[in-house]
C-alpha cells in the first residue's frame, strides 16, 4: 500500500456509537403515550442490511499476491578502493564484496477472466529498488491454493500490472464496471489482504471522485493520478484489491491511503475503472500504452490569474505556451486562451486538462471549449501520442543566458510603480541585442522591485512585455494606461504577456501580476 502523504495529527472522539435500525426499539422503554418515544425507521431504498450475499459471490475471485525477490547487498567497506580485492571472492561473494538476501512483498489482486488473468498494482509486483530482482510471483486463492503467475505487463504511470496464472483450469472471475456512473455517497465494498490477514471485507461509501492526490499531498497527482476516495478501511496489503459497487462490478483498484501511522484513518484511494480497464486491455493484448497529448504548457486559474482575466477561479486552465506544430497549435489554440471544457468534461483542479487528454486515445478528435478575449468559442483538436519526457523537455526546456547589470536609478523607479516594474521603449538596437527581430513591438523591463509581486513571479530585467490584459503594449505610456484602466475597474491584477529572453527559443508566457496595495 502506498502512502500519499503523512498527516501530522489525528483526532479521534472516543465513545461514539452508531445504532443500526433493526426494526426493534432501541434504548430504554417508555410509556406508549409518551410523546418522546422514538420509533425505529425503516431502511431507506439502497441501504443494504447486509453485504453477505454479495461478498459470498465476489470473494472467490479476489486473491493474495506475493513475490519472492533477491536483493544484492554490498558489504565490503573497501569496495572500489585499492583494498577491495582483499575482501572479494569469499563465501560466494563477488569482487565487489556483494551478497544477496531474500525479500518478499504482499498485496492483493482480482481475477478478470476464467483463464486466469489477474489485475493488481504495479508496486505490488515491482522489484524493491535497483538492486533487487523478482524471482517468482505467487497467487493464493481464498481456499489456500497457490499458483505460480507470470507478469504479462505493467504500466508504472498508472500503477497497474497484469499477471497470468500458469495453470489451465477455469477460475472464478469478476468484471469491470463503469466508474463514470459512480456518485459521492454510493455504497462500496473492498476486499483484500490487509496486514497479512488474508481475505478481508470492508465497506464504506464513496467520499469523493477524481481526487487529485500525489506523494506531496492534494493537487500533486500529475497527469494520471485521479482517484476515487473512500472511507472503507484500507490498509497495507490492500494494494491491488478491488473496490466493488453493489452490482458486484469492479469500479476501482485500491492503491493508496493517507495516514499518520500506517493504518486506516478512513481516507483511502482507488484507481477508477474508467482509467484502469483500457490499460488492462492493452497490457493483455501486448499493446503499447499510449496517452493523449495536446502540446501546451498549462497553469491553474488561481486567484491572481482569474482576477486579471475577470473570470471565476478554479474553473478552467490557462494556456501559457503552445508547442509549434503541436495538436493544440493545429487546432487554433493560442497562448492566453482559457480552456473550460475538454471532450465535454469540465476542466477543474481535480479533473485537469492533462488528465482528461491523457486518457483520450491518440488520433481521436475532441471538442475543446475555451475563452479568448472574454468570448467563448469551441475548436476541434486531434489528440496526438504523448512524447517521451526527454522530447517534452526539449520542446519546453530552458537555458540560461546573461544580461547586463541592474541600474540603481531604474530600481528606484520600479519601487514607485503600481506593478513594481520599470519599463523603457524597445528600440531596434535593443531588440537585436536581445536576439529579437528589429521590428519587435513591446517594452523592455528595466528593473523589478524585489518587494513586488512581479519579482515573486520571476519577472526580470531584460524581458519584454508585449501585451497587458489582452491589449498591445508598444510604449511605457500604453502600459500605464492599462494599469489605470484596471484600477478604475476594481481589478487587483494585470495579466502580462512576456518574452522570456533567458529561455531557450524565447517563448512568450503569461504572468498575472498583482497591483500595489491589492490583496
Amino acid at each position: 500500500m502506498r502512502y500519499a502523504y503523512g498527516v501530522t495529527a489525528a483526532l479521534l472522539v472516543a465513545g461514539s456509537a452508531i445504532a443500526l435500525s433493526t426494526g426493534q426499539t432501541v434504548g430504554a422503554q417508555v410509556a406508549q403515550n409518551d410523546q418522546r418515544v422514538v420509533t425505529a425507521a425503516a431502511p431507506r431504498a439502497g441501504a443494504p442490511m447486509s453485504f453477505a450475499d454479495l461478498t459470498e459471490q465476489l470473494q472467490p475471485a479476489v486473491v493474495n499476491i506475493s513475490t519472492k525477490q533477491r536483493v544484492r547487498v554490498r558489504n565490503n567497506p573497501f569496495a572500489g578502493s585499492p583494498f577491495g580485492d582483499l575482501f572479494g571472492n569469499r563465501r560466494g561473494r563477488g569482487s565487489e564484496g556483494e551478497t544477496t538476501r531474500p525479500a518478499q512483498s504482499l498485496g492483493s489482486g482480482f481475477i478478470i477472466s476464467a483463464d486466469g488473468y489477474v489485475v493488481t498494482n504495479n508496486h505490488v509486483v515491482a522489484a524493491d529498488g535497483r538492486n533487487a530482482t523478482i524471482e517468482s510471483i505467487t497467487v493464493t486463492m481464498p481456499d489456500g491454493k497457490e499458483y505460480e503467475a507470470e507478469l504479462v505487463g505493467r504500466d508504472p504511470d498508472s500503477d497497474l500490472a497484469v499477471l497470468k496464472i500458469q495453470r489451465g483450469e477455469a477460475f472464478p472471475f469478476v468484471q469491470f464496471g463503469d466508474s463514470t456512473k459512480a456518485r459521492v455517497g454510493d455504497w462500496i465494498i473492498a476486499i483484500g489482504n490487509p496486514l497479512r490477514l488474508g481475505g478481508t471485507v470492508t465497506s464504506g461509501i464513496i467520499s469523493a471522485l477524481y481526487r487529485n492526490v500525489g506523494p506531496e499531498g492534494v493537487g500533486t497527482g500529475g497527469a494520471y493520478a485521479r482517484y476515487i476516495q473512500t472511507d472503507a478501511a484500507i490498509n497495507s496489503g490492500n494494494s491491488g484489491g478491488p473496490m466493488f459497487d453493489l452490482n458486484g462490478n469492479v469500479i476501482g483498484i485500491n492503491t493508496a491511503i493517507i495516514s499518520p501511522n500506517g493504518g486506516s484513518v478512513g481516507i483511502g484511494f482507488a484507481i477508477p475503472s474508467e482509467v484502469a480497464n483500457p490499460i488492462v486491455t492493452s497490457l493483455i493484448n501486448g499493446e503499447e500504452i499510449e496517452r493523449g497529448f495536446l502540446g501546451v504548457r498549462l497553469r491553474p486559474l488561481d486567484d491572481d490569474l482569474a482576477e486579471a482575466l475577470g473570470l471565476p477561479k478554479n474553473r478552467g486552465e490557462f494556456i501559457g505556451l503552445v508547442q509549434d506544430d503541436g495538436p493544440a497549435a493545429k487546432a487554433g489554440i493560442r497562448a492566453g486562451d482559457v480552456v473550460i471544457t475538454v471532450d465535454g468534461k469540465a476542466v477543474t483542479p481535480e479533473q485537469t486538462l492533462s488528465f482528461i487528454v491523457a486518457n483520450v486515445k491518440p488520433g481521436a478528435k475532441i471538442p475543446i471549449e475555451l475563452v479568448r478575449n472574454g468570448k467563448r468559442q469551441t475548436v476541434q483538436a486531434v489528440v496526438e501520442k504523448r512524447p517521451t519526457p526527454d522530447a517534452m523537455a526539449e520542446a519546453f526546456g530552458q537555458s540560461e543566458q546573461n544580461f547586463e547589470e541592474e541600474d540603481p536609478e531604474q530600481d528606484e523607479v520600479a519601487a514607485q510603480q503600481a506593478l513594481g516594474i520599470a519599463v523603457q521603449e524597445l528600440t531596434a538596437n535593443l531588440a537585436e541585442r536581445l536576439g529579437l527581430d528589429a521590428d519587435q513591438e513591446g517594452v523592455i523591463i528595466a528593473a523589478v522591485d524585489r518587494n513586488s509581486d512581479a519579482f515573486s513571479k520571476s519577472l526580470a530585467r531584460g524581458e519584454v512585455i508585449t501585451m497587458a490584459n489582452g491589449q498591445p503594449v508598444n510604449s511605457p505610456a500604453d502600459l500605464e494606461a492599462i494599469v489605470q484602466q484596471a484600477t478604475s475597474e476594481g481589478r487587483g491584477a494585470i495579466l502580462l504577456k512576456v518574452i522570456k529572453i533567458r529561455a531557450r527559443g524565447k517563448p512568450e508566457i503569461f504572468v498575472p501580476v498583482r497591483l500595489r496595495d491589492s490583496n
